[in-house]
């Protein structure tokens, strides 16, 4: 199969999602000179897009207004604007309902796409997910949705992002992109895409090997402040500042990475992503991921430690939480 090549037209890339991940893609797409359709179904979001307005830290106003008026970027609602498409990408919400993954904006996409969907096209997967989900899910979508078969008609890829929102050193495209196909043609389709967008791509050998490096960078994070936030209730009743031995042990330099205790675990991803992989190790193989399950309660239960810590240090003071004045930072 030979992939095609556009070089002009506004259906040259469809982003799927205009959020925190969407939106910088498609804006970097377009900085390099690829007409891109931002696709979501927000319209109130489509509206402000329009208008040149951003909704997100790492995307000015400025950026948007110029992709507006260099002629290759479209923010649309309107399905049709997504036809004839070269690459696709799919960058929408994959929360927990009831502790269970909801892929039903996966799915929504999916056939959205498969409308469009023609020969020699590529659909690539960035959405937090558990390992299977592309050739289990997606795959049978696009393929039902379209007549083509995926491999041999179109290529399909997952490359999971990667963005840290706000942070002012590493960006979409200074970040290394994971990049996965679902036989060898996808994986080469997926990694010409991404290399000219971001500055390294690190090629793995499957869609299921990208999807589990995702939820194993964030099952890393999540079980790490978990071990910190539990320390911190077990510190103060020691006696022991624990940030100053935070500090004191990232003095080291090999061996250990610093963590810091907080009020649970916030963020798009932490609160998830472990338990879609726990959700998989128990769906699949019938055991408990222990680890993700025992960091889970740790993390859960810190909001409440806080409020217990602020009462005690109130009463302290001889001051009730009841009509006290608390500044949350």
């Amino acid at each position: 199969m030979e992939s095609r090549s556009k070089s002009s037209g506004p259906g040259n890339v469809v982003v799927v999602g205009q959020g925190y991940v969407g939106l910088p893609l498609a804006m970097r797409a377009v900085a390099v000179g690829r007409h891109v359709v931002g696709y979501d179904v927000s319209l109130e979001r489509v509206n402000h897009l329009q208008n040149g307005e951003s909704f997100i830290e790492d995307v000015t106003n400025g950026e948007i207004a110029d992709a507006l008026e260099s002629g290759r970027y479209t923010a649309t609602c309107n399905l049709d604007d997504c036809r004839d498409f070269d690459t696709a990408v799919i960058t929408v919400p994959t929360p927990l309902r009831e502790g269970n993954p909801d892929l039903r904006c996966i799915e929504s996409a999916a056939r959205d796409l498969a409308s469009n969907l023609t020969e020699g096209a590529t659909v690539i997967l960035e959405s937090t997910t558990y390992p299977g989900t592309t050739e289990e899910l997606l795959v049978p979508i696009l393929e039902s949705g379209s007549g083509l078969i995926a491999g041999r008609q179109f290529h399909v890829g997952y490359s999971p992002e990667r963005i840290d929102p706000g942070n002012p050193t590493w960006h979409f495209h200074n970040t290394p992109k994971i990049v996965s196909g679902i036989d060898a043609a996808s994986g080469d389709a997926v990694n010409a895409f991404y290399e000219a967008l971001v500055e390294r791509t690190v090629r793995v050998s499957s869609t299921r090997v990208a999807e589990m490096s995702k939820l194993l960078e964030n099952t890393f994070r999540h079980v790490n402040i978990a071990l910190v936030n539990e320390l911190s209730m077990f510190a103060g009743q020691l006696g022991v500042n624990l940030w100053e031995a935070i500090d004191a042990a990232s003095s080291k330099p090999f061996g250990y990475m610093k963590f810091s205790p907080g009020p649970g675990v916030g963020g798009h991803c932490l609160p998830i992503d472990p338990s879609y992989l726990s959700w998989k190790v128990k769906r699949t193989i019938g055991d408990s991921f222990r680890f993700v399950e025992l960091a889970n309660d740790v993390n859960e239960h810190m909001p409440t430690y806080v409020v217990s810590r602020i009462a005690q240090m109130l009463n302290r003071e001889r001051k009730a939480v009841n009509g006290a004045r608390i500044l949350v930072m």
